[in-house]
């Protein structure tokens, strides 16, 4: 049985999108499976008075920079900036969630984050939401009723909590057991700790 790493990662997360794009070819190279974990980055960064990530400019600026950097590096397509913040009310998050318990999640997030960073359209509005479900031949309007189901909002809380549990403070986290790694730059090590004996 391979080794799991859980890939706790938001759809409004600037830093997730290199992971998001490389972490299934870095996993399989090293012969462990990811189990995909969307959660409300949002909610913790609240609750954490760790909310002034947009009002740094200086910061900011510097990430996107460092984004580019890091894509270049690992041949991960990067055209620029793309529009910030996204996913005004969680609906890209929502599919996720959805997504995540019936094993398409990694498609679904490389096909929206591409949407969002390539293609330049804003993660979460409806219509956005929409072409990339008919992109990965997903049934729209099923889908997105489901997404503002109790159903859905129970199960994003309980993946909300696992983060919360686990101490999870920004995105892109990898948690292998209790032992978590925050960072695109910590996915080579976190997988690596998920291989050890």
């Amino acid at each position: 049985m391979k080794p799991i790493l859980d890939f706790f990662f938001f759809y409004g997360s600037i830093h997730s999108y290199l992971s998001v794009m490389r972490i299934d070819s870095v996993a399989d190279a090293a012969g462990v499976d990811i189990r995909w974990r969307p959660f409300n980055l949002r909610e913790i960064l609240v609750e954490q008075s760790n909310t002034g990530f947009t009002k740094n400019q200086i910061r900011l600026n510097y990430n996107w920079r460092d984004i580019e950097r890091r894509a270049k590096r690992m041949t991960v397509p990067f055209v620029g900036r793309p529009s910030y913040p996204v996913d005004p009310e969680l609906l890209a998050l929502r599919v996720g969630v959805i997504a995540a318990s019936e094993n398409w999640c990694a498609e679904y997030s490389r096909a929206t984050f591409q949407s969002w960073f390539i293609d330049r359209k804003i993660s979460g509005l409806v219509q956005n939401v929409e072409e990339v479900l008919r992109k990965i031949g997903k049934s729209t309007q099923e889908i997105l009723a489901r997404a503002v189901s109790p159903e859905v909002t129970d199960l994003l809380k309980r993946e909300t909590d696992a983060a919360r549990k686990l101490g999870v403070f920004g995105a892109p986290t990898f948690a292998s057991g209790s032992e978590i790694f925050w960072g695109d730059d910590r996915l080579e090590e976190a997988v690596e700790f998920a291989r050890r004996p």
